[in-house]
């Protein structure tokens, strides 16, 4: 019988390579996984900081600022300074970049929806639901020296 890691591991090495052809597919943009994940947490964040972007991915500030002008570069994304602290740098997406985040996020849909279609939606229920309960236990639980990210540990 497979052991909870072992599961894990595998879908997220699966869920990674499908996530990691998006990009390649949907939006004709050349927008890698990493930056596919910048634009996603820009959106969800609501015009975050860089550093809390980069905390949120697990990524040290010198790789995320590269990744985040490469987005600014393309006109993905608007990097401005903050009202209250000249020194932090906010984000926000700029209409292409939502289009291209759109676009990801129908071909994203897509993908999942024919994954969840082999299963009944009881089934589809209870994955979702377990993911959201696996998520929260990892948020609560850290259980490494950065609770963000649990490949770090040490």
């Amino acid at each position: 019988m497979e052991s909870a890691r072992e599961r894990l591991q595998i879908f997220v090495r699966r869920f990674g390579l499908l996530n990691a052809s998006c990009c390649e597919e949907c939006c004709g943009e050349q927008v890698s996984m990493v930056q596919s994940h910048i634009l996603f947490e820009v959106r969800r964040k609501g015009n975050p900081s860089m550093q809390q972007v980069a905390e949120e991915l697990g990524m040290d500030v010198t790789t995320f600022s590269r990744q985040a002008k490469t987005l600014e570069t393309k006109r993905l994304i608007i990097r401005s300074s903050s009202p209250d602290d000249r020194r932090v740098n906010l984000l926000s997406l700029t209409d292409r970049g939502l289009q291209v985040l759109a676009q990801i996020d129908h071909y994203m849909e897509a993908k999942m929806e024919q994954i969840f279609s082999s299963m009944t939606p009881f089934e589809r229920d209870t994955v979702i639901r377990a993911l959201g309960l696996l998520n929260e236990a990892v948020a609560r639980t850290g259980g490494c020296s950065d609770k963000n990210n649990i490949a770090k540990c040490k």
